[in-house]
């Protein structure tokens, strides 16, 4: 039997804009086979949103805290969320 399908909502604080964390985030997600999104907030945070399997939810979260080479991450915020019908690519959204 399949390791069950987990979502979480995260926010990322720290030197997070600017950095290609997006970017990098997105790439992590879509090597990891998780489905979601990513953005940038008004505020200078970074928001995510994923789908998938846990341990590679897990993964994500632990590449969350210390982000692409010039990010710095101050704070992970991590929120579970019911599961939902979605499909297609882990996406940057503007």
């Amino acid at each position: 039997m399949g390791e069950e399908t987990k979502r979480m909502e995260s926010l990322v604080r720290g030197i997070v804009q600017g950095v290609a964390f997006r970017y990098h985030t997105a790439l992590k997600a879509n090597e990891l086979g998780l489905q979601g999104w990513v953005r940038n907030n008004k505020d200078g945070s970074v928001q995510v949103e994923a789908q998938g399997q846990g341990s590679s939810l897990n993964d994500l979260i632990r590449y969350l805290h210390k982000g692409p080479m010039h990010a710095k991450v101050d704070e992970v915020e991590i929120k579970w969320m019911e599961t939902r019908e979605i499909s297609g690519k882990f996406i940057i959204k503007r």
